[in-house]
């Protein structure tokens, strides 16, 4: 069984996964939508709002230490290679670190700074907000699950 320091660094691990994992989920399932269903110069000026205050400490401290985190518990793990829990730290690991974080940086950061620079008001604005709203949306699903899914595997190194 994971004992120690280690065992600490996981439940951190289960516990920023599923913080961010919720935070995804509630914008796949209702930001998103509530967005979508505005004027589009209204949904990209909320949604360009909302990517300028979610690069705040609180919500940053979160995502990005939690993939520090993984990271962390990645690389001890294929060093120190335990004899419980192997396979599902590394996996925790490479889900959040690639599925969520990884994703974040080649999928949904470039699609905002796209919207970022338009002017909510114009007909360039209209047409990419539809993109927009479905590309990101599909590709927070993936954060979302990602997320959930390294909490779950990690739960599952301390069983």
């Amino acid at each position: 069984m994971i004992d120690g320091p280690y065992f600490v660094l996981t439940v951190l691990g289960v516990l920023g996964c599923g913080v961010v994992a919720g935070v995804f989920c509630g914008f796949s399932t209702f930001v998103m939508r509530g967005l979508a269903d505005l004027p589009p110069a209204q949904g990209v000026a909320a949604m360009n709002a909302i990517n300028v205050a979610a690069v705040r400490p609180p919500f940053m401290l979160v995502f990005v230490g939690s993939a520090g985190l993984c990271a962390v518990l990645g690389v001890v793990t294929f060093v120190l290679l335990p004899d419980d829990g192997t396979v599902e730290l590394l996996l925790g690991s490479a889900l959040y670190l690639f599925g969520s974080f990884g994703v974040t940086i080649v999928a949904n950061v470039p699609r905002n700074d796209t919207l970022l620079k338009l002017d909510p008001g114009t007909q360039e604005a209209a047409v990419y907000w539809h993109t927009y709203v479905r590309q990101w949306t599909w590709w927070n699903h993936v954060r979302t699950v990602a997320s959930a899914a390294a909490a779950v595997s990690y739960t599952l190194a301390l069983t």
